[in-house]
């Protein structure tokens, strides 16, 4: 992981050089944003805080590639907490690219304890404060995730930040899961691709979703450096022929099927 880290450190880019303006603009005011956080932060980090100190523990149903932390079956919610939630600068990445889009119809592979759903389903609430329509959004996220004790968790701790209506979990093997919702669900705007870290179900996940994409989809991928298999699964995502812009900010990575965009690989530091 620390020579992944230092590979992308060396290679990745700044505003300087950027010659796209779609990108250039995407970078400047979107992924380097430095305004305040949303109004859900707040309640979102105070109860990592809180899952952070209990003690409670739950028989973990793990259909993926398993933990940095904790791979055991009876694990610690805060184990939990610390190595399957995305930390809140990336958290709030993801909530700032759900309102860029705007995304009414947001996917969420691997819903764990339900701290970044909680990012995305705020991003999706329609906003009533008179911003222009670009700001302007509605819709839900469907998340899905394997283990039913942990969406259990999921369910109210998203009931507890008043976010239960914004979002449907579906829970079971995402192998079935996500095919059968697939095929009669509308278009896509984000998919966030955070439940399977192997190479084979993470290009299954990216190409089940592929007919439901349009011209302005983003894919997010988790962890695009957290193995040599999720590197790779990275790298035959980019050779993909409907993907015409990736940008890699190492803890995430950024697909986009824009067909005005030629096609182009970005690494950028984040």
């Amino acid at each position: 992981m620390v020579q992944a880290f230092l590979r992308y450190w060396w290679r990745a880019g700044t505003l300087h050089g950027l010659h796209s303006p779609f990108v250039y603009a995407l970078y400047r005011d979107v992924i380097r944003d430095r305004h305040a956080a949303p109004a859900i932060a707040s309640a979102v980090e105070s109860l990592r805080q809180v899952l952070l100190q209990l003690k409670q523990t739950i028989e973990v149903t793990d259909l993926g590639a398993g933990s940095r932390g904790a791979n055991q079956p009876r694990r610690a919610v805060a184990q939990i907490t610390r190595y399957a939630q995305k930390p809140r600068r990336y958290a709030w990445l993801l909530h700032r690219l759900v309102r860029l889009c705007p995304a009414a119809h947001v996917l969420e592979l691997g819903t764990s304890l339900g701290l970044t759903t909680a990012y995305l389903a705020d991003a999706v609430r329609a906003d009533d404060s008179g911003k222009s329509s670009r700001d302007v959004t509605t819709g839900h996220v469907q998340t899905f995730e394997g283990c039913p004790n942990t969406a259990a968790l999921a369910r109210a701790h998203l009931e507890r930040l008043g976010l239960s209506a914004q979002v449907q979990i579906t829970v079971g093997n995402l192998d079935d899961t996500l095919p059968t919702y697939v095929t009669d669900c509308p278009p896509v705007d984000v998919v966030f691709f955070d439940a399977n870290h192997r190479y084979a179900p993470t290009v299954q996940y990216f190409t089940v979703c592929l007919p439901k994409i349009h011209n302005n989809s983003l894919f997010i991928f988790d962890d695009i450096h957290w193995s040599a298999e999720m590197e790779q699964a990275w790298a035959t995502i980019q050779a993909h022929p409907l993907v015409t812009l990736t940008i890699d900010l190492f803890g995430v990575g950024l697909v986009f099927f824009r067909k005005e965009q030629p096609k182009q690989h970005f690494t950028l530091r984040f």
